[in-house]
């Protein structure tokens, strides 16, 4: 039996529905299950069948070839019961998608070799056929141990699969002494809109630096009039100041910011946050020591209301399966030390695309993990103030917007249960502050269901009952913690 399962959402999918129906007509000895869900049910009669998730499952254990659609749940659940997959992802040009992320997601998952992939009817014939005449290159073993906990780990580690991490625990290596005394350039890349006592304070700390090398300022003025008297021609610390040439906010600024920068070393630091004397320092130690480190990041001070808390990640390496599961708030865009080339000719500049511009630091942290481990400083070397001037403050619909937008450009959030249900849960605390009610209990639902334990799930629903969402922030923020 080969079963094909293309999930029961409101997605459909025509083209790999059609091929297993032809691949049915021209096998007439092989027995063909389709699950067809939101999908126009194929036309041989016999060989198709709908399943619940539970008998899809079932169905799953029985078969001697499992084809998915390009969906991470339905990928984790075929390898979970030992097969791997067969897999035909989305088709943009066809109307069965809007974009290409989980044509990329799948040749990712395949280069890994832990699908294998189909673009052509030729191909997915080939294949199936291989899999039933050598069921062993297509079978991954019996799992071992069952249970909710035991499928979340076996997702988790498809991750790691993925992208090739050691395990999160391990530390990273001890880094060799750089063979000469030379302190690279750096260029600190200052985006300000409006906040000129802040601005004027964050860069008397970028000029105070505890560094021996050269640190060079551009402040990136975003939709104001730079303010030319801030420029100084100091060898030691020269400062610049330019207008955002890119799209308005702050993503724009940052890459104005980056395309104008003439160093490989860059930093970044909000308007309203202050570089510590020795942390350009410790970064760059780790830089010069280890030359195909992209990203070191430190910890921070968080400065709300005149109560300061500390946030420190006790760990010196970070990957793309620790960012999914957690936003890890310790890695503040005020903490990035950058190799510029690893953005402007690698993984892409900051995404201008992102929907109001929300989280393009979070995003920009997982396209870098997902090339190579982050690295990390265990001091808190920068000093965040968190303020009711923050650009975000309340803007509910232009948040829960930007998540959804993250979860569909990362699919990889629905093989990590606890990314995910974080994720969900944020959308429904937006959704609920903005009026939402019935899309809070919605997404609050979802988070539940990937998690039952996720906080802002309940939270969401208390402030879709009535509790005041700004009550929820205070009380958060006093502590040193966000949403």
């Amino acid at each position: 039996m080969v079963l094909v399962a293309v999930g029961t959402d409101h997605h459909a999918f025509p083209r790999l529905i059609d091929w297993a129906d032809h691949y049915a007509r021209a096998r007439p000895d092989v027995r063909v299950l389709i699950q067809h869900g939101a999908s126009v049910a194929p036309d041989t009669a016999e060989g198709v069948a709908y399943f619940d998730r539970g008998g899809l499952g079932a169905a799953m254990w029985e078969a001697a070839a499992v084809v998915t659609h390009g969906g991470p749940a339905t990928i984790a659940e075929a390898r979970d019961r030992g097969h791997l997959p067969i897999t035909v992802a989305r088709d943009p040009e066809l109307i069965e998608h809007v974009d290409d992320h989980q044509l990329r997601f799948v040749a990712r998952l395949d280069d890994a070799g832990l699908v294998r992939s189909c673009s052509s009817y030729q191909q997915f014939c080939a294949t199936v056929d291989k899999a039933l005449a050598q069921p062993a290159d297509f079978r991954l073993g019996e799992p071992a141990g069952g249970g909710t906990a035991a499928a979340a780990h076996r997702a988790g580690r498809l991750i790691d699969l993925l992208i090739g991490e050691p395990d999160p625990r391990s530390a990273a290596p001890a880094p060799h002494p750089h063979p000469t005394d030379t302190w690279p350039e750096i260029t600190a890349i200052v985006p300000t809109r409006d906040r000129p006592d802040l601005l004027r304070r964050a860069l008397e700390h970028i000029r105070d630096q505890d560094y021996p090398g050269t640190v060079r300022t551009l402040v990136v003025y975003d939709r104001a009039e730079p303010d030319r008297t801030l420029e100084r021609p100091d060898a030691a610390r020269p400062l610049r100041v330019t207008a955002n040439s890119q799209a308005p906010g702050l993503a724009g600024a940052r890459n104005t910011g980056l395309l104008a920068a003439e160093t490989e070393l860059v930093a970044f630091c909000d308007d309203d946050d202050a570089w510590l004397p020795g942390k350009l320092r410790a970064q760059a130690e780790v830089m010069r020591a280890e030359p195909d480190t992209e990203l070191v990041c430190c910890g921070i001070r968080v400065d709300y209301a005149g109560t300061e808390s500390v946030r420190v990640l006790p760990r010196s390496s970070v990957g793309f399966t620790d960012l999914l599961r957690s936003r890890l708030t310790e890695l503040h865009p005020s903490t990035f030390l950058l190799r510029r080339s690893a953005l402007v000719d690698g993984c892409g500049t900051v995404n201008e695309e992102i929907p109001g511009g929300y989280g393009e630091d979070y995003e920009l942290l997982l396209r870098l993990a997902r090339r190579s481990r982050i690295r990390n400083v265990s001091d808190p070397l920068v000093r965040v103030l968190w303020h009711p001037r923050s650009y975000f403050g309340g803007r509910w619909p232009t948040i829960s917007t930007a998540l959804r937008w993250l979860l569909t450009a990362y699919p990889e959030f629905r093989l990590v249960p606890r990314g995910f249900a974080r994720v969900a849960g944020q959308i429904a605390f937006a959704e609920a502050a903005a009026g939402r009610r019935r899309a809070a209990l919605e997404w609050s639902t979802a988070a539940v269901r990937a998690r039952w334990s996720e906080p802002r799930a309940y939270l969401a629903a208390a402030v879709a009952c009535g509790l005041p969402p700004a009550a929820v922030l205070r009380a958060l923020h006093r502590r040193g913690r966000g949403l």
